[in-house]
């Protein structure tokens, strides 16, 4: 705040707590101390000149509902809105993790090359399914269910069949097909 605009608004909180203001230069006038009565006053008047200049114009989100106004009170509201702005994966309960493990399983099984490691895959999966069901800590219940290891290895085969005779198909037809990356990071 400029000296001109703390000068105004000094002088404003004065008169509305009733003092005379006084003419006197800054060094040989006392510190105004600030309590509830003129405080408001001033922090009002500060308000209501940066309207004036139009400090408050052109804000982001001007005119649009405030978020989550209204909602039930979440204590760890910013750690959920961080988690959700930095899409991060892997945190909270392990019931809910395991869950979208669960639906995202066919499609990485489906990238693994070998039987041996679907099987390390499965095995994994259900064994930290099973140890999140023997977990106390609360949270919400675990309804994941676990994986036949052999039914999953006989699936990753047929779609693996399947998808080579689609290749071979759209070889004969004289387009490749497009090509699966592995990602450069395993889970």
């Amino acid at each position: 705040m400029s000296d001109a605009m703390h000068n105004a608004a000094r002088y404003a909180a004065q008169r509305a707590a009733g003092e005379v203001p006084s003419t006197q230069s800054e060094a040989t006038r006392p510190p105004v101390s600030l309590n509830a009565e003129n405080k408001s006053a001033f922090v009002e008047n500060a308000i209501q000149q940066a309207i004036r200049r139009g400090e408050f114009d052109d804000l982001p989100g001007a005119g649009k509902p405030l978020e989550g106004l209204g909602t039930h009170h979440d204590p760890d509201w910013w750690i959920r809105r961080k988690i959700e702005t930095e899409k991060l994966t892997g945190l909270g309960p392990p019931a809910l993790s395991l869950r979208t493990e669960n639906l995202e399983l066919d499609a990485r099984l489906d990238l693994e090359p070998s039987e041996a490691l679907v099987r390390e895959i499965v095995d994994d999966f259900n064994r930290r399914v099973i140890e999140a069901r023997r977990q106390l800590q609360g949270g919400p219940p675990v309804v994941t269910p676990t994986r036949d290891v052999d039914a999953e290895v006989r699936a990753w085969r047929e779609r693996r069949i399947a998808r080579a005779e689609r290749a071979q198909q759209a070889e004969a037809a004289g387009r490749t097909p497009p090509q699966r990356r592995r990602p450069w990071f395993r889970r």
